[in-house]
C-alpha cells in the first residue's frame, strides 16, 4: 500500500528557551526548516510535506470525517514502470458492471463480509463511495471513500468488483455477500500494492474533540442498512 495524503500527530515535550536545545529539531523551529531537517534523515520513500501544531483536540485517527482510497488496475498491456502502483489483470474488465455493483455496496452497513474481524472492534461503516474510471490510457481506479475502514475492506471491495468485472460474478453478488453479515471466503483481497490512500478530511477546529469522541465509540447498526 502507498500513501499520498497521510496524516499523523505525535505528542512532543516543550521545548526550553536555550541555545542548547533551540538548536535541535524541534516546533520552535521554523516549520519549513523541521520538513527539511526531518526529511533529510527519512529513507527515500517517506516524505513529509507539511508540518504545523495541531489544533486543540486534533486526533489524526479518531478525529477523521472520511478517509480516500484510490486503486488501479491495468487490464491491458501492462506499463512496468508502474508495476509497484498498479494491478495488472490478465482478462478484460466490464466497468460499467463495476460501477453498478459499487453503487449497491454504499451507505452505512455492517461490512462484516469485506473485513479481517478484529476483537472488540466494529465492522459497522458508512461507504460514501465506491465508483471505478479509466483514464486516457486504458486504466482502471477503484475510487473509495468511507467515514473509517476496517481491515482489509478496501481491498476486499475492489476484489469483489474485480470478480464482477471479470465475468465471474453477476453485478449483485458483492451486495449480496454484504448481506450475510460474515466473512467469506468466495471474497478475494487485492493485492497491496495497487492501493494508495489518497486524502483524510477533518472537521473544522472546533468540532475536532467531538468528532473524536464520536469515532471512539463501538458502532450498531440501530435498523435495517440504509
Amino acid at each position: 500500500m502507498h500513501a499520498r495524503g497521510q496524516v499523523a500527530h505525535a505528542d512532543v515535550p516543550g521545548v526550553p528557551d536555550s541555545r542548547a536545545e533551540v538548536s535541535r529539531p524541534g516546533l520552535s523551529q521554523d516549520p519549513a526548516t523541521l520538513v527539511r531537517r526531518l526529511n533529510g534523515v527519512l529513507p527515500r520513500d517517506v516524505r513529509i510535506f507539511r508540518v504545523e501544531p495541531a489544533p486543540a483536540g486534533f486526533d489524526a485517527r479518531f478525529s477523521a470525517l472520511a478517509r480516500r482510497y484510490a486503486y488501479r488496475v491495468a487490464d491491458g498491456p501492462p506499463d512496468p514502470l508502474r508495476r509497484r502502483d498498479t494491478l495488472f489483470w490478465p482478462r478484460r474488465l466490464d466497468d460499467a458492471a463495476m460501477r453498478e455493483a459499487g453503487a449497491d455496496l454504499l451507505g452505512e452497513h455492517d461490512f462484516a463480509a469485506f473485513c479481517k474481524a478484529r476483537e472488540g472492534a466494529t465492522t459497522v461503516r458508512r461507504l460514501l463511495r465506491f465508483d471505478w474510471s479509466r483514464d486516457a490510457d486504458g486504466v482502471l481506479t477503484a475510487w473509495v471513500d468511507a467515514d473509517a475502514f476496517c481491515h482489509s475492506m478496501v481491498r476486499a471491495l475492489v476484489g469483489a468488483g474485480l470478480a464482477v468485472g471479470d465475468g465471474r460474478r453477476p453485478a449483485g453478488w458483492p451486495a449480496e455477500v454484504l448481506r450475510r453479515g460474515a466473512r467469506d471466503s468466495s471474497v478475494h483481497v487485492a493485492p497491496a500494492h495497487g492501493l494508495t490512500l489518497i486524502g483524510v478530511d477533518y472537521p473544522p477546529n472546533a468540532e475536532l474533540a467531538a468528532r473524536a469522541a464520536l469515532t471512539r465509540r463501538v458502532r450498531v447498526l440501530d435498523g435495517p442498512a440504509h
